[in-house]
């Protein structure tokens, strides 16, 4: 799975509220956690926190979670038509550039673009990748009781459900108890 991918499941499993391991999630107060994951580059260095727009990123991520649920929902027309949408709104387009002391690299973003944009035309064109493949039913949202968060299935036979393994151990452990009673 690709690292934009990755990045993408996390800001739509961040910014967006529903449920979460059992618990209501309001997806509030989530500043460091998505400066932590997302901002924080791979080498450990930051960029700056004054460009984050959280909320202009919040927008993008409910979005984007739109194609995870249509997809989960067997609406493969549906959530092409929000990447789709997302695409042409972030302005998505492959550009080399080099900047930080980096050497070229491929973004899907205007160099100057605003920082959710930047952020989203990535994540809509990674979404485009799988969509555009046989395996796009990998997106998936996660089938355990009192949960909502979004996952792409990476396993080789591709039979994930749950977002997490705390989820996949909450129902295991349910269902253990429930043939114990009886």
């Amino acid at each position: 799975m690709s690292d934009t991918v990755a990045r993408t499941v996390t800001a739509v499993n961040l910014l967006t509220p529903g449920l979460a391991l059992g618990k209501e999630y309001t997806a509030e107060n989530v500043d460091d956690q998505v400066w932590e994951a997302l901002v924080k580059r791979t080498d450990g260095s930051l960029s700056n926190p004054a460009e984050m727009n959280i909320e202009g990123l919040r927008g993008y991520a409910v979005r984007l979670r739109a194609v995870f649920v249509a997809i989960d929902e067997g609406r493969i027309d549906d959530a092409c038509g929000v990447v789709n949408e997302l695409l042409t709104e972030t302005g998505a387009a492959p550009v080399l550039a080099r900047h930080d002391k980096e050497p070229w690299h491929l973004h899907f973003h205007a160099v100057d673009a605003e920082w959710a944009r930047s952020w989203a035309a990535p994540m809509a064109t990674s979404l485009a990748v799988i969509l555009g493949n046989p395996v796009y039913d990998r997106l998936g949202v996660c089938t355990a009781s009192a949960c909502d968060r979004v996952f792409v299935d990476t396993s080789r036979n591709g039979t994930r459900r749950f977002c997490s393994t705390a989820c996949q151990n909450r129902v295991k452990a349910a269902a253990f108890r429930a043939r114990k009673k009886n």
